[in-house]
């Protein structure tokens, strides 16, 4: 099953499709005509799953904030306190990514409207262009691990995971990985000041009270939203699907507050939200479709005997399936990821007596460097589509190399300190 939806992937065909097929295929030469019973219980199963209410939502709410002048309003007020830093405006664009990303949930929402500011910024300023394009990449990447974000919407929905207690997992190496990008990024241009000098005095030399009043109107909305979404959510006061109602209402309350609620805007808004939701709906159908009839034909025992015959102990087989999703990543998309290994790697997880949770989190590190990872890499391909031709794919991904050694560094660090991931879900209540 595997080598053929990889065939068909490379052949160019659409990945939920190719899901979808291999998943006919391989059933009605297993099982006939019945099989079509197995795949409509997929299809049920996902349509029926109140949880994955929240995606459209999660959705909506990043549609609206592109379309509005927070985005704008944010990326200025951050650049008038990291501006005069080296490497400002790489560290202004990180800590934008990183606020957006917990206020929508949404992978790489915001990665075009930051790269529309910040590229014509860092070319005035003459920045390394490896380093700015890799930025902004690695910042689009942030909304996998950084709380609310989808991929944990649909991982704790498909290995029976409590949401609320991996949104909470997944905050300390959120911060990690906000840390850490901002450590390479201030330390590279301090060592090489060329690569990212910072801005000019005069531009953003403000008066104290004035830079403290704008700071405050920029980031007062995407705050709000945090702690809407996120404190409900994690308090216990709402379910995951209500607290992104929560948050999609706030998102439209905060744009009429603006004057920016039109209804051109709300059409394209809607408009997009349906377009990304019914993609990602039709990827999971495809990959509930596939692991169903893989784990019926004997695929889940011959995974766990695969295991058994390693002998590698647990440590060993952590390293072997998040090596499996490491190489997975290099051609397909995180949605995919998630719905073909999760299913087939939490039964043998459970069995073992590892940490669920603890494992859920070290398979979002990972998934987060498949949004970096060529060939299959949707942040290269989202800045290359605003990006002047003097920025090649080749200073893409120079750039984005030493952001995935940052991820591989967050990922030694969950490993080798396991707390980081479990201590907050455990004292979590009403999740």
């Amino acid at each position: 099953m595997f080598p053929a939806l990889f065939a068909l992937v490379f052949a160019g065909i659409p990945v939920s499709l190719c899901l979808i097929i291999v998943a006919v295929a391989f059933g009605l030469s297993a099982f006939g005509d019945l099989v079509f019973l197995q795949l409509y219980g997929a299809v049920l199963t996902t349509a029926s799953n109140f949880n994955l209410a929240a995606i459209p939502l999660f959705v909506l709410m990043g549609a609206v904030l592109e379309r509005t002048g927070i985005a704008l309003r944010l990326f200025q007020a951050l650049q008038l306190w990291f501006g005069r830093m080296p490497g400002g405006l790489a560290v202004t664009t990180i800590a934008m990514c990183a606020i957006f990303a917990a206020a929508s949930g949404v992978v790489g929402a915001v990665e075009i409207v930051v790269g529309l500011m910040a590229i014509p910024a860092m070319q005035r300023y003459r920045y390394d262009m490896g380093l700015g394009a890799g930025t902004i990449c690695a910042g689009g990447s942030l909304g996998t691990i950084i709380p609310p974000s989808i991929v944990v919407v649909i991982y704790a929905s498909i290995a029976q995971l409590s949401i609320g207690k991996l949104f909470a997992a997944i905050i300390v190496p959120g911060l990690m990985m906000v840390v850490f990008f901002l450590a390479y990024v201030v330390v590279r241009c301090m060592l090489r000041p060329a690569d990212g000098p910072p801005v000019s005095r005069e531009e953003f030399d403000r008066p104290l009270a004035e830079k403290l009043a704008v700071t405050a109107k920029a980031l007062v909305p995407p705050l709000a939203l945090i702690v809407a979404v996120l404190g409900s959510l994690l308090t216990g006061a709402a379910s995951p699907t209500e607290a992104a109602a929560v948050g999609a209402f706030g998102t439209l309350v905060l744009a009429a507050v603006l004057g920016e609620l039109t209804f051109p805007m709300l059409r394209q808004a809607f408009a997009v939200s349906i377009r990304i939701s019914c993609m990602i709906m039709l990827i999971v159908v495809g990959g509930t479709m596939f692991t169903s009839i893989f784990a019926v034909t004997g695929g889940s025992t011959l995974v766990r005997s695969a295991v058994d015959a390693l002998g590698v102990g647990d440590v060993g087989v952590i390293a072997v399936f998040l090596a499996i999703v490491f190489v997975a990543g290099f051609v397909l998309d995180w949605i995919s990821i998630v719905l073909i290994c999760v299913p087939i790697f939490t039964p043998v997880i459970k069995a073992m007596g590892i940490d669920p949770i603890w494992f859920a989190v070290l398979v979002m590190v990972v998934i987060q460097t498949s949004y970096l990872t060529p060939p299959m890499a949707p942040s290269i391909f989202y800045l290359k589509s605003i990006t002047p031709p003097s920025i090649t794919y080749g200073h893409m991904y120079r750039g984005v190399i030493p952001f995935v050694l940052a991820q591989l560094a967050v990922l030694i660090a969950v490993l080798l300190v396991p707390a980081a991931a479990t201590y907050l879900p455990s004292i979590m209540v009403g999740l």
